[in-house]
């Protein structure tokens, strides 16, 4: 196969297995998904989606965010982890939010990077959920499957986002993040993998990541 003809089975394979696509961070607008993606850092959206709704019968939106003490919301999210530094973002974005925004969330990756704890990957997440502006965060799992798929080295996430938006058309990109997202989760583990039932690396992926796993099968 070409590497146009891989990349057109990935996206024919996923659209199959995916026609619809949940949204794994529950929310109501883009500022409740703002701060579900911030919390999901280092966490499972399993988890989030536990705490989010106690932080947001509390505070739905930054001027209810900021009558909070930085101490209080850091209680109610400590079960996610990282939370000295999480509340004290959420905190301070809400107060930036309401000082320079009107209380918005701004539509633009750039400036959302200037927010506090809000990094590239939350950015990118935000403006394509949020506003469906084209953007292709990458998280473990899309690292992951872009390297056993042999469509980037796997150097670092800067370099398989670039691959990916190279290879993949733009008017996609926010629906084929989520689904290779699923995929990973569901067929293409970290750990506990299934090559045999994980049909797109079985066809397409990188003869190395086949081999290893073949070897490492017969030597348990």
């Amino acid at each position: 196969m070409t590497k146009q003809e891989k990349v057109d089975f990935v996206i024919r394979t996923l659209d199959e297995i995916y026609p619809e696509i949940p949204i794994p961070l529950d929310h109501k607008d883009p500022y409740t998904l703002l701060i579900a993606v911030l919390l999901s850092a280092q966490s499972t959206d399993v988890r989030v989606n536990q705490i989010t709704p106690i932080l947001f019968a509390e505070a739905d939106n930054p001027y209810d965010m900021v009558k909070l003490s930085v101490d209080e919301i850091r209680e109610i999210i400590k079960p996610v982890g990282l939370s000295p530094m999480k509340s004290k973002g959420i905190h301070g974005l809400s107060q930036i939010l309401i000082e320079k925004y009107n209380g918005e969330v701004p539509r633009n990756i750039e400036l959302l990077e200037e927010l506090p704890a809000v990094g590239h990957k939350t950015a990118s997440v935000v403006v394509s959920q949020a506003f469906g502006i084209p953007a292709f965060p990458v998280d473990t799992h899309i690292h992951r499957l872009m390297y056993r798929w042999g469509f980037s080295n796997g150097k670092n996430v800067v370099q398989t986002e670039r691959d990916a938006k190279r290879l993949f058309p733009e008017e996609i990109w926010n629906r084929l993040h989520l689904q290779i997202i699923w995929y990973g989760r569901e067929y293409c583990q970290a750990r506990g993998w299934n090559l045999e039932k994980d049909v797109i690396t079985k066809t397409i992926g990188r003869k190395s990541v086949i081999n290893e796993y073949y070897k490492n099968k017969k030597s348990r």
